[in-house]
């Protein structure tokens, strides 16, 4: 008769017990961050053609010029690939970063809602989506992440 070790689960080890919650919001941030951020690539690639796609209202407070606008969306998507990118492996400065690069996309669709309204509080929900599964995450003493 031979006997049979498994390995120990999580709960054996408090420690360790929220860190796949932790490694999994994480990851989640990570994804959406770059989805995002390639979807704020095309919509930058969108306004500098000066598409179509776009509705021009005269009676909003921020009125701005497409073309401008376009290389916001583009810069503002490209730094979120990057970020998301250090997101994957889970680092500090990226965790920072991803909550100030979301908060920005945040602001700029709202500022730019006129022009693409039903796109630009989708983006806004998502970006609120992306700070929340990298707020929720905290560090604890040995350098692990942990959800709170």
């Amino acid at each position: 008769m031979t006997a049979t070790h498994s390995a120990p689960s999580a709960s054996h080890h408090p420690q360790t017990a929220g860190r796949p919650w932790a490694h999994g919001l994480t990851a989640f941030a990570a994804v959406m961050l770059m989805i995002a951020g390639v979807l704020d690539i095309f919509r930058g690639i969108m306004g500098i053609a000066e598409d179509d796609v776009f509705v021009t209202t005269r009676d909003y407070v921020f009125a701005y010029d497409l073309t401008g606008w376009g290389w916001i969306h583009l810069i503002l998507g490209a730094v979120a690939v990057v970020v998301s990118l250090g997101l994957f492996q889970a680092s500090l400065w990226a965790r920072v970063a991803g909550i100030a690069i979301a908060g920005f996309i945040i602001i700029a669709n709202f500022l730019s809602l006129p022009y693409y309204p039903v796109w630009s509080i989708v983006m806004i929900a998502f970006s609120a989506f992306i700070i929340w599964a990298l707020c929720v995450v905290r560090q604890d003493d040995s350098g692990e992440f942990k959800a709170s």
